[in-house]
């Protein structure tokens, strides 16, 4: 494989990579249902075109506030009203 493939299963370091997210926030969201993944005894694993299929269809601002806590997941009508 080249160092440029990604491979269809990623780890959770490689999707924190992936995504330039820390570690911490990619498993947060996993672990709440926001990012699409499936943990496997201790470890998680990611599908990567789920990953690419959640990043097209969530807006940046709606991920930015899940982040930040200020926004449940599936709660858009607050991402909607938030300025900026």
């Amino acid at each position: 494989m080249s160092q440029f493939m990604m491979p269809d299963v990623l780890t959770l370091e490689e999707v924190a990579d992936y995504l330039r997210l820390p570690k911490e926030a990619i498993e947060r969201q996993a672990v709440q249902g926001q990012i699409p993944g499936r943990r496997i005894e201790d470890t998680w694993r990611f599908l990567k075109a789920a990953v690419d299929d959640w990043l097209r269809s969530h807006d940046s601002r709606t991920i930015l506030l899940q982040q930040a806590g200020v926004l449940a997941a599936g709660d858009k009508r607050i991402a909607e009203d938030w300025p900026g």
